[in-house]
């Protein structure tokens, strides 16, 4: 009875199997199906995101094009009183080329006074809506209009228009930049966008602008029925058929513009999206019915032959044995192989008992060729007895696990493999899983890590990797190396005047120039005629190392020879001028430290301390050089370290003084105003000039710190002369590029003037002329925020700097300070004399105040006063004082006689 019940149960096995692997196999199916849907939406979601951010970037540069063009039309018309010709501009080419875009100016009747469309048939805009919001609303800044057909062209144009104001401030017309709608259309070709996708530009307030499908661009006509409310910035949504006019489900992604209310809108069709994946859905429900049919049929079959499988009962528990170790994932590949054995018993081959399909793809079989072969007859004679040891090793210990990379000469058509060998009683159970895609991913993101996104080299996180295997592989061959550390001269001047963007483009062209010449260097030493090179090829891999630091690791004779050439040609190169991507053009240099292994260090950490030593040491030497280690370089750097540690120490125990030099009137003599200047008074060394410790105090910044103690103390000390009832004189305070453009010098001389009760008026403001060679916009705005406290601001050393006349109208600034160099020639050649008769009298077409540095003649104060310079300063009226001192000039009044009346 118990015996017939196990065969029952034994016959009732093969259905219930098939009816659980049926099951198994639609439960697998149905959730791969919704995995796999997931992440077609969620990859849409992101190539949505992706398509409206591109748009809305597209669409920042091409309105921002615009928007300058309005803005110089704007300048200019005012610049040359309403005499500018948009015709002859266009002429001279500063129009883009493209028939899309048309400039025009109108009067402040609408009448068109110059265009770049012809003006055959004059036309008023008067009746626009764009004139009428310009006309009526002051402060409008760049309106953007809804599409409409032009009184001329008499095409759909989008007007970008700006307001012109006359002196008194009332309209005086506008200035007109219009564009046709394919000109903010998205720039992608055909394929990127779907038969039913659509991008489209929106204003904030949901207006239509242009919309682009595949078969068109069109202005006004949009996909919605209604525009929904894009919240945010940014978003991306899944809206529904309805919204839609074609009644599709669209995934919708939006991105706004900085600066511009506008909106790009992407619209994917989800049916596009879906269209293949369901299809082929359709096919896997196909053939997992026909699976269940052959299933049901098995399951016949089996009971039928149930009996008979009984006497290989223990054949199939191997297997089932076997394929539970291996079987573990559905994408893996599986294999029994049968170890076979020489007559000594040592395992010289293995035989392919089973295997599945993937396992058999892997090496470019199928299964039923693949199964019952050698593995050796897969493998060439040369490549076989390599693997040979790691399948040994798998017998002996009973278990191997490894990820490996397959070498060019395996027959495997995966890249990366994962493998598990485990031994049984035949031989080994394996499995395999392709780990290609996985890899691949992993050594992007390793790439990612070790390049710069700036310069797209390898950084320092690459570098210090690096340099261990370059110096292990030295000491194992007996050979050097050189390491080359390069930093730009004077990069943080260029940051603080220019600005980062004109920073970053710098970088660039440098890494440009610097691997085009690297390559030059390697094709010129292969090509050379019996160059023991050609036998080792040489080797300069180029790394940005920080900032404006870059590192050169030479490798190929490791000579002191090659890496003094190699940092000879680097200085040669850099001897010409550099272009920026914005047409700016700059002379910069470098200084290189070199570092030789293993003369000068058996370490990473010291091959580079010592290249950055040397290179400190070419800075220091002027400039424009290299310089090779050498031990009392690092004696010298500790030396500049101790300087540096010793003036932030001084600034904590507030080791700094002021003394004070007179400005005075020219005409009169009298005392009317002054500038503070510091000194260092140092405990041991005494009194330390400027020349000495402010250039350290730029370079480390310092500056900061102490521009900030120099202008409290100058509020102290007027507050000082003010309770002992001492004229309240104007004092100027000297400000450096890097203080101003960190951002908060407003507010620090605002407390300094609150905490000690100054009057702003008493307080000025000089800057070098470096100080405006960055953003004019910027820079205004900061000055300006100055000028709403009161103060006053004063051009210093003018003549020796880059400003011109046209920053110095803008900047709207009240003294001009006239360099010595320029006092220096009165008196001297008649050149000079004409040269400051032009300052001053551009000056004075400015409203501002003249003020000549350098007097240190009567001679010179004569001519000053005959070229009607304001006021002098020098050392012939005063040398700078001590605060002491100055009570005694300031009760003086009056420090020369007055200049006597010229006759009229």
């Amino acid at each position: 009875m118990k015996k017939r019940l196990l065969k029952v149960l034994g016959i009732l096995s093969w259905p219930v199997g098939c009816l659980l692997l049926a099951m198994l196999m639609w439960s697998l199916l149905l959730s791969r199906l919704g995995e796999r849907e997931a992440e077609i939406g969620k990859t849409a979601m992101q190539e949505a995101r992706a398509h409206s951010k591109s748009y809305a970037d597209q669409l920042t540069r091409s309105v921002s094009q615009i928007d300058q063009i309005t803005l110089n039309l704007k300048y200019y018309w005012a610049y040359t009183n309403g005499h500018l010709s948009v015709e002859d501009q266009q002429r001279q080419g500063l129009y883009p080329t493209s028939a899309l875009l048309y400039a025009t100016i109108s009067d402040r009747d609408g009448v068109l006074k110059t265009s770049s469309l012809p003006l055959n048939n004059l036309a008023s805009v008067a009746e626009r809506d764009y004139f009428i919001t310009h006309k009526n609303h002051p402060h409008t800044g760049l309106l953007i209009s809804n599409p409409s057909v032009g009184l001329r062209s008499m095409r759909t144009l989008i007007r970008f228009s700006r307001r012109l104001d006359a002196a008194d401030g009332s309209f005086n017309g506008l200035v007109m930049v219009a564009v046709e709608p394919a000109f903010l259309a998205p720039s992608q070709d055909d394929s990127a966008i779907g038969r039913n996708d659509f991008m489209s530009l929106f204003k904030r307030d949901g207006a239509p602008l242009v919309s682009r499908t595949s078969e068109a661009t069109m202005a006004h006509q949009i996909m919605f029925k209604t525009v929904p409310s894009f919240d945010g910035d940014s978003g991306v949504s899944v809206m529904p058929g309805s919204l839609f006019t074609d009644g599709e489900e669209r995934i919708v992604s939006w991105h706004a513009l900085h600066d511009y209310p506008l909106l790009a809108v992407t619209g994917m069709s989800t049916k596009d999206i879906y269209a293949a994946f369901r299809e082929r859905s359709s096919d896997y429900t196909v053939i997992a019915i026909a699976c269940s049919v052959f299933l049901a049929l098995c399951a016949v079959v089996g009971t039928l032959l149930s009996l008979r499988l009984a006497i290989r009962k223990r054949e199939t528990e191997k297997a089932r044995e076997a394929y539970g170790v291996v079987t573990e994932g559905g994408n893996d590949g599986f294999y029994m192989w049968r170890a076979v054995r020489n007559r000594d018993g040592i395992v010289i081959d293995f035989e392919v008992l089973d295997c599945n399909e993937r396992g058999a793809t892997v090496f470019g079989k199928n299964k039923a060729e693949f199964i019952g072969s050698y593995m050796s007859r897969h493998y060439s004679p040369m490549y076989f007895p390599k693997l040979m040891p790691t399948f040994l090793q798998a017998m002996d210990v009973g278990y191997y696990e490894d990820e490996y990379m397959i070498p060019d000469d395996s027959p495997l058509t995966a890249t990366w493999l994962h493998r598990k060998m485990v031994r049984n009683k035949l031989g080994l159970a394996i499995t395999v899983r392709d780990i290609s895609e996985a890899k691949a991913h992993e050594l992007a993101l390793l790439a990612q890590i070790n390049t710069d996104d700036l310069t797209g080299l390898h950084n320092r996180h690459w570098v210090i990797d690096h340099l261990h295997k370059v110096l292990n592989e030295a000491a194992s061959e007996r050979r050097g190396f050189a390491v080359l550390f390069l930093d730009l001269d004077d990069f943080k001047n260029i940051n603080d005047t220019m600005g980062h963007s004109s920073g970053d483009m710098l970088l660039q062209s440098v890494t440009q120039r610097l691997q085009d010449l690297l390559a030059a260097n390697v094709a010129a030493a292969a090509s050379a005629p019996d160059n023991p090179r050609q036998q080792s090829p040489m080797k300069n891999e180029l790394v940005r190392f920080s900032g404006d630091a870059f590192t050169i690791i030479q490798q190929q004779n490791g000579s002191i020879e090659d890496a003094a050439q190699l940092a000879e040609s680097i200085l040669q190169a850099f001897s010409r001028p550099i272009m920026l991507s914005n047409q700016n053009v700059l002379q910069v240099s470098l200084s290189i430290g070199i570092s030789m292994y293993p003369r000068d260090g058996d370490s990473v950490d010291t091959l580079l301390k010592h290249a950055d030593t040397a290179m400190h040491a070419a800075k220091s030497d002027g400039k424009k050089r290299f310089r090779f280690y050498q031990p009392q370089l690092s004696e010298r750097l500790q030396i500049k370290l101790e300087n540096e540690n010793a003036l932030r120490l001084a600034i904590e125990r507030d080791e700094f003084i002021l003394h004070f030099q007179p400005r005075v009137n020219t005409a009169t003599g009298e005392f009317c105003s002054m500038e503070a200047l510091a000194r260092w008074q140092h405990p041991v060394r005494g009194m330390v000039s400027p020349l000495e410790f402010i250039p350290v105090a730029e370079e480390t910044g310092l500056i900061l710190k102490l521009g900030e103690l120099i202008i409290r103390k100058a509020c102290a000390q007027l507050a000082q002369w003010k309770a002992a009832g001492l004229p309240a004189l104007p004092t100027s305070v000297n400000v450096s590029s890097r203080q101003l453009n960190q951002g908060n010098l407003n507010s620090i001389i605002a407390a300094a003037l609150r905490d000690y009760a100054i009057d702003p008026a008493q307080m000025e403001i000089e800057l070098t002329e470096s100080c405006m060679m960055a953003d004019t916009l910027e820079i205004a705005e900061e000055l300006a925020s100055f000028q709403e406290l009161g103060i006053k601001l004063l051009v210093d050393d003018f003549g020796t700097g880059y400003s011109s006349l046209s920053q110095l109208q803008r900047l709207d600034l009240d003294v001009l300070k006239v360099d010595k160099a320029f006092t220096a020639e009165l008196g001297v050649r008649a050149e000079g004399e004409v040269f400051f008769n032009a300052i001053v009298s551009m000056a004075h077409a400015l409203h501002m105040t003249v003020v000549a540095e350098g007097v240190e003649t009567e001679q010179q104060l004569q001519l000053l006063q005959a070229l009607g310079c304001d006021e002098v300063q020098g050392y012939y009226i005063s040398h700078p004082l001590p605060a002491a001192e100055i009570p005694g000039l300031m009760r003086r009044r009056y420090l020369f006689p007055a200049a006597p009346l010229t006759p009229a």
